[in-house]
Order: C-alpha cells, then structure tokens, then sequence
C-alpha cells in the first residue's frame, strides 16, 4: 500500500517571497497524510516481517495519526486498537477511526503517561499485537522521513518543518546529512519548551550546524492559538490557495514570514517548507474561525 507517492513541490506566491516552495506531502492520501504516511511506511513494514497483525498505537481525541493508523490497517488487512487520551467523547476524527475499523480505549491522563503499562496490561497474551508509540515515533519513522530530502530535485538555502516529537525533524536532518547539503534546516516546535526536540534528534542522527531550532512560534503551546495566528491562517490561505492547519503547518509558515521579517532568511533565497499535512485537525478548532 505504500509503493505509490505522490508529493509534488510547488512554487507559492505569498509577499514578499520570490523562491518560496511547498512539499505537498498533504497530497500523498486523504487519511494517511503527509508525514504520517512516511512514518507508518516502515512501521508497518516491521509489523508485517515480525507476522505482526494487530496494531496499537496512542493519540489524543483529534489525532490525525490515529485516523491515519486505523487507515492503513484497515488496507493492510490488519487490526488496530488506540487507547486514546481523556474522557470518552465522539468527533469527526474518532468517527473516522471507527469506521476504519479501530478499537478505541479512552483512558485518564495519569494512567496514559506509561502507555507501555497500557499496552502490557491489556495486550500481553496478543502476540500479534504490535507497539506503535503516539505520532508513530521510532527509528522506522525516522527513515521515512528521510526519504523526503531524496525526492528533492533541486537545492535549498533553507528547509522548514513543524515538529511534535522530533521524528520528522530528526529524518530531515539526516537526509540533508547523507546527501551532503548545505541547506540550513529550521525547527518549528509546536510545544511550549520545545528544546527537548534536539534531545530527541540526537537518538537517531548527532547534531550539526545544519540544524536551527526556533522556540517562540507555539503560540501558548500544543493545540493552542491566537487571534493573530488564526487571522494569519485566513489571509494566507486566501491568498495562497494552501489550507493550513493550526496546530502545525500555521506555525511553521507564520515563523517564515516573520523570520524574513527579522533577516534570518533573504527575500531571494530558495525556501521550502515541508508540509506535513494533519489538515483534519481544523475539525477540532472550527469554533476560532
């Protein structure tokens, strides 16, 4: 189910940039989207040499990689359980899940700290079950994501991503390392404190002078935003044609433009920006718009 891709790069036309590119990674599936697509690419891969056939994996009530979990196993043939953050409640992005098929366990905060606990405790006699950390974080998805740095047929002065867990960051940096670029790769976390992110890159490829990490564009944290955030969505997506979504891609794009703003990037020089899709994450703050 993943031999097929299709992620163009598209030149947008948004003041003042003159080179500003998109990875279109949200045109690879309408439910496996953008990065989650490359990080279950070989999670499942492992699952299937390992006669795995029941996935089980963890998210909040608006996680797009759940939706994209339920999805991939529901065309892989396979089963898929997530135990899911917080009180039970039913939306757009768990309807989905249910009907791809997915087993959802809503669990309190505290106990869904230890989800290996989780797993143990309901998943020890299933040994076809298979471990998928929240966000599909693992060296397997790492390796998809290097995968975008190949498919790119030009150079860049610098590449932009949004990150959670570090995973997709942490696969950027170490194409741009194996294909010896000189391209700057700039961070976006999407969580307030977000300098843990290196923490998480350097399990899967060291530290270099390619990466820059930028902490002040969360808005107030993960999930989290602000009038002047949503207004920025409105104006660029009406001029671009490019849907955003606030949780991610809305932050990576508004610290471009305001990163041109303070000269960290020329007017002139070639950007690209990775996006990630998770477009379905509007659905849970459709009230803001």
């Amino acid at each position: 189910m993943f031999e097929k891709i299709y992620s163009p790069v598209q030149k947008i036309t948004f003041a003042p940039f003159n080179n500003l590119f998109v990875k279109r990674d949200d045109l690879i599936d309408s439910y496996i989207s953008g990065n989650k697509w490359r990080k279950l690419k070989y999670i499942l891969a492992k699952a299937g040499a390992e006669n795995k056939t029941h996935l089980v994996t963890f998210g909040g009530a608006y996680s797009n990689h759940l939706v994209a979990t339920a999805a991939a196993a529901s065309r892989s043939g396979l089963k898929s359980t997530a135990f899911v953050r917080g009180e039970e409640v039913k939306n757009e992005m768990l309807l989905l899940c249910r009907l791809f098929g997915m087993k959802l366990i809503f669990v309190d905060r505290e106990s869904y700290r230890d989800k290996h606990k989780l797993f143990k405790q309901h998943f020890t006699d299933d040994k076809q079950a298979c471990f998928i950390d929240e966000g599909g974080a693992s060296p397997e998805a790492t390796i998809g994501c290097t995968e975008i740095i190949g498919e790119l047929i030009e150079p860049y002065d610098h590449i932009f991503c949004a990150a959670g867990t570090g995973t997709t960051a942490a696969g950027l940096l170490k194409g741009i390392q194996q294909h010896q670029l000189n391209t700057k790769l700039h961070i976006i976390p999407v969580l307030k404190g977000g300098s843990f992110i290196e923490d998480e890159i350097v399990q899967y490829t060291p530290l270099t002078n390619h990466l820059h990490l930028h902490l002040d564009y969360h808005f107030g944290g993960y999930a989290k935003t602000t009038p002047e955030l949503i207004n920025f969505i409105k104006t660029f997506t009406a001029q671009t044609g490019l849907l955003l979504d606030p949780v991610y891609t809305a932050k990576m794009f508004y610290a471009i433009v305001d990163l041109q703003k303070l000269g960290t990037i020329g007017k002139d020089e070639k950007v690209l920006a990775v996006h990630t899709g998770g477009l379905m994450g509007l659905f849970g703050m459709k009230d803001k718009f």
